[in-house]
């Protein structure tokens, strides 16, 4: 098992784009990393400076004990796996299993072969390669498929297929670059399983990039979220969760995503008030405990879905009406017009209300966040 430390890593492409801007990160052994984000956040770059696929600008990598910041790819002990799974058509599942490691001793040499103790030890190494294909292919459920062409698998099948190539290499680090992204969600959820899995039998170290926040918060042991190239923050799923540093995290992470509105944060003794119009809402200090100790300020409200419920008209009740109610089997998230705007609740089925009903609802008081206003939206 082997750490990665990325120390103030930038990458600037031609015209002054910065995608990667001074990033740190250190991974320990055996962990699982996820960075996260929207399409253009520099989790991909990242990825690649990480494997060797894009140069450095500034800062510096080690991989181990080895100064890897100016290696080239193949001589970072590293294994990629790819969106597009990258087999070769012509190829069935045994050799596109066993390709990378069959190139790899090629590339040593031939002279070998000259003598009797050279072409023992190439035939040893072929029994070695043949066995970590066959373990790769029985840990991944590729046994029966061996003598397929990459044409005749599902999706799915192809998935394992580019995770084996990765894994008969037994590599220090694996890296993942959106695998998932062209399956169906029937698959993406089972192969998610497939892949926590083989991290818990290998314990190896993984560095995973993803778009989908409800991906990475399955899989990682510690997530990195990011926005414009850089860490926005990093921490376990549930502490981005529960207590996310700023507005764009707690807008991220979150399906249905956190609900937001503009007021004013008063202190009244030893609560806090938000209002907005002739609405408020009332909590604890501990949930806002910067907030101004007199007077009012300009803040930004965030409450979960699932943070609120429907609750009986009076003090500190917020009115609704039912825009939408959308069904999902047990649970049913529904869309309400309220004076804080338009926001979604999540509830029991049983308890959701019909389209075109008015009632009250209120949060959980001590699950409401607050952020600041401005660009960077830190919590309060």
């Amino acid at each position: 098992m082997t750490t990665v430390s990325i120390r103030n890593a930038v990458k600037v492409y031609s015209g002054g784009v910065r995608a990667v801007d001074r990033v740190s990160l250190e991974i320990r052994s055996g962990e699982f990393i996820v960075l996260v984000g929207p399409s253009g956040c520099g989790k991909s770059t990242l990825l690649r400076m990480i494997a060797g696929l894009e140069e450095f600008t500034e800062g510096s990598l080690r991989i181990g004990e080895v100064d890897a910041t100016h290696l080239p790819a193949r001589r970072r002990d590293v294994a990629m796996v790819f969106q597009n799974y990258a087999l070769y058509p012509h190829m069935d599942v045994r050799r596109n299993l066993s390709f990378g490691l069959l190139q790899r001793r090629t590339h040593r040499g031939l002279a070998a072969l000259l003598t009797p103790a050279g072409r023992a030890g190439r035939r040893t190494e072929t029994a070695e390669i043949e066995h970590r294909v066959r373990d790769a292919a029985a840990m991944l459920g590729l046994s029966p498929l061996l003598d397929r062409r990459p044409s005749q698998l599902s999706g799915g099948q192809r998935q394992r297929v580019a995770l084996g190539r990765a894994l008969v290499r037994e590599p220090s680090v694996f890296l993942f670059d959106e695998p998932l992204s062209n399956l169906d969600a029937k698959l993406r959820h089972e192969m998610r399983a497939e892949i926590r899995i083989l991290h818990r039998r290998l314990r190896a170290t993984m560095v995973y990039v993803t778009h989908d926040q409800e991906e990475a918060m399955s899989l990682g042991d510690r997530i990195l979220v990011m926005h414009g190239g850089r860490v926005m923050q990093a921490g376990t799923p549930a502490e981005l969760y529960r207590e996310p540093q700023n507005r764009f995290v707690a807008g991220f992470v979150g399906s249905p995503a956190m609900n937001f509105a503009e007021g004013i944060l008063r202190r009244e003794g030893a609560s806090i008030r938000f209002t907005r119009g002739d609405a408020s809402v009332r909590v604890a200090d501990s949930r806002a405990p910067t907030a101004p100790a007199s007077g009012e300020a300009p803040a930004i409200i965030g409450v979960r879905p699932e943070h609120l419920s429907i609750a009986p008209e009076g003090y500190g009740a917020i009115p609704a009406r039912v825009e939408a109610v959308e069904f999902l089997g047990d649970r049913a998230d529904v869309l309400v017009e309220t004076p804080f705007g338009r926001w979604t609740m999540r509830i029991a089925s049983p308890s959701a209300p019909i389209e075109g009903a008015t009632m009250h609802i209120a949060p959980d008081a001590d699950a409401v966040h607050f952020f600041r206003t401005g660009a960077e939206g830190e919590r309060w």
